[in-house]
């Protein structure tokens, strides 16, 4: 019982360790947003055709190296400005996977491997637009929280001092409002590695369906950080098929546990789930036509 929570602590605590530089990081760009970043600047640059809204939210998540954990204040701050929801999901779907220190990882884990590299962008890739492209026709609106959902105007006359202590003070508001959500996730998380031994959910795992259902919810259940998650998923290469792996990869960087308590605590609620659940399909779909 002693080692068993001796175990939970020290997993909850490397969780958080690995997890809090990136939510700053989030939190800090959520504040430069929401002070340098006005709604006619956006309005100008984000296209009005929603295929190419979408894309358009894939390729600026590229450019921000921003964990899972990091996104969804982003994500929350693009919409306060205008952002339309479709290409905003985009945004938040990509950003923890197809990025330069992401998929540099993901080469040096799986022995400077490019195929890995490929099948977990291009399915990224297709997941983001996909979701993106359904989302767009299924909702309106930004689904945020009711009290969330209101435009944030008046910082265009400030002086760049006075934006740089706003940018400050949205970012230790948006740390604390998402910093609960990261620990309570934290905590589910770690209680799952140390409870549900992964043996269980190996011995699961005997077709190609089943084993890429189990992989991503491992992916779920471990909840790391995507920077990190090749290391752990390039170990299971000798026990699960390259498909699964990829399911692994793609899933858990897109959905884990704390990162849905992120979305949970910022958007409405059946939003969320309509999102996970895209997410999941597309994501099982696409790793059962990964070869190798």
């Amino acid at each position: 019982m002693a080692s068993q929570f001796l175990q939970l602590n020290s997993i909850f605590i490397s969780i958080l360790i690995e997890a809090i530089p990136f939510v700053l990081i989030g939190v800090f760009i959520s504040g430069l947003i929401q002070m340098f970043v006005t709604e006619e600047m956006i309005a100008r640059v984000i296209p009005k055709n929603r295929f190419l809204a979408v894309l358009f939210g894939i390729f600026a998540g590229m450019l921000f190296p921003a964990c899972e954990c990091g996104i969804v204040p982003i994500a929350r701050r693009l919409l306060l400005k205008g952002v339309p929801l479709h290409a905003a999901s985009a945004f938040m779907l990509t950003a923890p996977i197809i990025n330069p220190i992401v998929l540099f990882s993901t080469f040096i884990a799986f022995g400077n491997k490019w195929d890995v590299v490929l099948y977990r962008g291009g399915l990224a890739f297709a997941a983001a637009l996909i979701t993106g492209v359904i989302i767009s026709y299924q909702f309106k609106g930004n689904q945020l929280l009711e009290g969330d959902s209101h435009h944030h105007h008046g910082h265009s006359g400030k002086t760049f001092l006075k934006k740089l202590g706003g940018m400050l003070g949205h970012a230790v508001d948006e740390f604390f409002s998402v910093g609960k959500y990261l620990i309570i996730g934290a905590f589910v998380a770690a209680a799952m590695q140390t409870y549900v031994k992964t043996s269980t959910l190996l011995a699961i795992g005997h077709n190609d369906v089943s084993s890429s259902l189990v992989m991503m919810g491992l992916s779920f259940v471990l909840s790391l950080c995507s920077q990190v998650d090749a290391f752990i998923a390039s170990s299971f290469s000798s026990t699960f098929s390259l498909s699964s792996l990829i399911a692994f990869l793609v899933f858990g960087a897109m959905v884990d546990i704390k990162n849905l308590l992120m979305m949970l605590g910022t958007f409405k609620k059946r939003f969320v789930f309509v999102l996970t659940a895209y997410i999941a399909v597309i994501v099982l779909a696409g790793s059962l036509l990964v070869k190798g």
